[in-house]
């Protein structure tokens, strides 16, 4: 999966691969993480409760868990941006609960300097 997120000034390279094709890897900075913690809030978490009885997707849980991805993703590229990285290979998803209200999502993968080959 490669996916290239729009920074201010061009494409910065998301992949879960080891390499990026067409780019060589100049140097490895280390792990960039994002981490978000989202909470449902209780009005929305009172009706996928609902939603939940029923048998099917509970599209609340899904939106969310969407946003939190999307938002961990672009933490981690501006720690990659931070560490001096201008890529991220080999990223990754982690998630847990933190009681029963509280999600926590990672996304976690390898700051890189790569260049065109």
């Amino acid at each position: 999966m490669a996916v290239m997120t729009e920074s201010s000034s061009s494409a910065f390279p998301v992949t879960t691969a080891f390499e990026i094709p067409g780019l060589a890897v100049d140097a490895q900075l280390g792990v960039a993480f994002g981490l978000v913690v989202r909470s449902m809030g209780f009005a929305k978490s009172f009706g996928a409760s609902f939603s939940a009885l029923r048998q099917g997707e509970v599209s609340q849980y899904t939106e969310l868990l969407e946003d939190s991805r999307r938002h961990a993703i672009d933490r981690m590229v501006e720690n990659a941006k931070l560490l001096g990285g201008n890529a991220v290979i080999a990223m990754r998803f982690d998630s847990s609960e933190i009681g029963q209200q509280l999600t926590e999502i990672v996304a976690y993968g390898t700051a890189v300097v790569a260049r065109q080959a």
